[in-house]
């Protein structure tokens, strides 16, 4: 039902009805309801399987093992190709005006887990700088939420191409990173600033 109703929104939009919904799945209204407790649980339902198909498309990015630039271009290219091809499902779970606050603790985890593993990553380079980690967790939510609010606006305006964007926002992540590090060198467009450790060690390189 849950894919029905994913179908449903793909179909008809954000604003999609529970009884489009019930249709897409070959059932009535009252069938639907004896398994979700109302419209709010089955956008949470909803909101739940979209946000693991988003997911699905960044958590590879991060556990791959390549220069941190190449890290983070993967990641905000992940995160937009996935609002790309999903559209109308990020529209109903983040900006559905009737629904917005059943859903939005789910986005909230996806957020936060995002945020966590990038926190993670800053803490350990400045760590390895001998620069106080302190702000690794609100740089990695200010980013994760600059990187939403750009995909939102391209999602709505489309006045240029992904690839666009994702080296637009590259370039200002990679610029702010290198420069929270003082390296000046590392700010050019090739220099490698590594977050991740090798496959296989435990320590940072």
């Amino acid at each position: 039902m849950v894919q029905a109703a994913m179908d449903a929104v793909r179909r008809h939009g954000p604003g999609v009805s529970v009884a489009d919904i019930a249709a897409e799945a070959g059932i009535t209204k009252p069938v639907l309801y004896r398994h979700f407790d109302d419209r709010a649980d089955l956008h949470r339902a909803v909101g739940h399987e979209a946000a693991a198909l988003l997911m699905a498309r960044i958590a590879p990015e991060l556990m791959k093992n390549r220069e941190p630039k190449e890290h983070i271009r993967g990641v905000i290219d992940g995160f937009l190709s996935g609002v790309e091809d999903e559209p109308q499902l990020w529209r109903f779970v983040v900006h559905n005006p009737g629904e917005h606050t059943p859903g939005a603790e789910v986005v909230d985890d996806v957020r936060q887990t995002i945020a966590s593993l990038l926190s993670s990553l800053i803490g350990v380079r400045l760590r390895e700088a001998d620069l106080d980690p302190g702000g690794a967790e609100a740089w990695a939510i200010g980013l994760v939420g600059m990187v939403q609010s750009a995909g939102d606006w391209w999602l709505e305006r489309q006045t240029m191409s992904r690839e666009a964007v994702t080296d637009y926002l590259t370039t200002l992540i990679w610029g702010g990173v290198a420069g929270v590090l003082g390296d000046q060198d590392a700010a050019g467009p090739h220099a490698p600033l590594r977050l991740l450790p090798p496959t296989g060690t435990g320590e940072p390189t």
